[in-house]
């Protein structure tokens, strides 16, 4: 393999443009699940203004770019997927049919071990590897709004008929419902993380948005729109004021849900609901195909799929004594936390605990 190692900024104009050449005609040519805006070029050099060591490798045949693999390094050569940890697809980008040997990979990139978190289906020189898969649901749009309104009334009645429900409600007791697909005003996307950095305490996990680089991070993705790509934040409105607001990333045919919020004063009104089945709609009118809601078990997630991907975590290596120590430090914290996670007799202990958590901690 030839393979050329670049910092961010040294990938040149005509690398870029094969990288999303492939992107785009993933899905024509039996690769659909390369199309995922975390895998686009864009993300990677977002993440490579905000974070140190981001390095993408570029493979070539026959003296053209056949393959992408972006990601982060440590100086004892410990490498992670791009974004790992904020990040809901990872993974190689390649043309159709190329295979490669991950330890030469590996070698060239100055790694001794690859994480990844969200590995996306079919790299399967880094499945050889001990892998754990996770189901990562979608809402499929391509067949229109209304196809898929009538698929969630019929297989998840309730759910839908009382969303629909609240929703009217909201417009009756609040305001005009209104909804933007596309919102660009940076004061709604504000309080959209605000929103977001709230949840987090109230429920007792880690607040994403105390880490500066995350909000660096998507405040650049808020700015960044090309051909192929934006950041895309969709606001629901009762009356002039946001209730819900979600803001992810999109390709020419994904958009990946990564954080919506709402207004807890709305609460009984469901808005986050509301919000995704509009946001369903939006994305339908606009061509894309469908909507990654990302890996994890929530109820919603359940009422709104139509079916589910797969993602996968572990550790691609080669011999090597720092491959040897992370492993050692890394697994069996990642073995204890999808345990309580994939078992409902420990996950909802679990979660009580952390939301009691929050509660004293945001004083409540």
């Amino acid at each position: 393999m030839d393979i050329s190692v670049y910092r961010p900024g040294e990938l040149s104009g005509t690398e870029r443009a094969a990288w999303s050449t492939m992107q785009s005609q993933a899905h024509l040519l039996g690769t659909p699940q390369l199309a995922n805006p975390f895998l686009a070029p864009e993300f990677a050099l977002a993440v490579g203004r905000c974070r140190r060591g981001v390095r993408i490798a570029v493979i070539r045949e026959d003296g053209e770019p056949a393959a992408f693999l972006p990601f982060q390094r440590s100086p004892l050569g410990v490498g992670r997927a791009i974004g790992l940890g904020v990040s809901d697809a990872q993974g190689l980008v390649h043309r159709p049919g190329f295979q490669w040997d991950s330890r030469e990979l590996l070698h060239a990139c100055g790694l001794s071990v690859l994480e990844f978190d969200h590995l996306v289906e079919g790299q399967k020189p880094f499945e050889s590897a001990p892998m754990r898969s996770f189901a990562s649901p979608v809402i499929d749009v391509d067949q229109g709004y209304a196809a898929y309104l009538a698929w969630l009334l019929e297989n998840s009645p309730k759910f839908s008929r009382r969303t629909l429900s609240k929703e009217r409600k909201l417009g009756r007791d609040v305001g005009p419902v209104r909804y933007v697909h596309d919102e660009r005003d940076p004061a709604v996307l504000r309080r959209l993380l605000g929103w977001k950095s709230a949840q987090y305490r109230r429920t007792g996990r880690s607040d994403r948005f105390a880490h500066p680089w995350i909000v660096q991070l998507v405040d650049q993705l808020f700015h960044t729109r090309t051909a192929s790509f934006a950041g895309l934040l969709s606001v629901l409105y009762a009356g002039d004021r946001p209730v819900a607001a979600h803001f992810g990333i999109r390709s020419e045919r994904v958009l990946s849900c990564w954080f919506p919020a709402y207004d807890p004063a709305y609460a009984k009104f469901s808005p986050g609901l509301v919000l995704h089945l509009r946001m369903a709609e939006g994305a339908a009118a606009r061509g894309l195909a469908y909507i990654d809601l990302g890996r994890g078990n929530k109820e919603y997630k359940d009422c709104l799929k139509t079916r589910e991907l797969s993602v996968s975590e572990g550790w691609v290596s080669r011999p090597h004594p720092v491959a040897l120590w992370q492993r050692a430090h890394r697994v069996p914290v990642r073995a204890l936390r999808n345990t309580v996670v994939s078992r409902p007799e420990l996950f909802a202990p679990a979660d009580r605990l952390l939301k009691r958590m929050g509660r004293i901690r945001s004083g409540g």
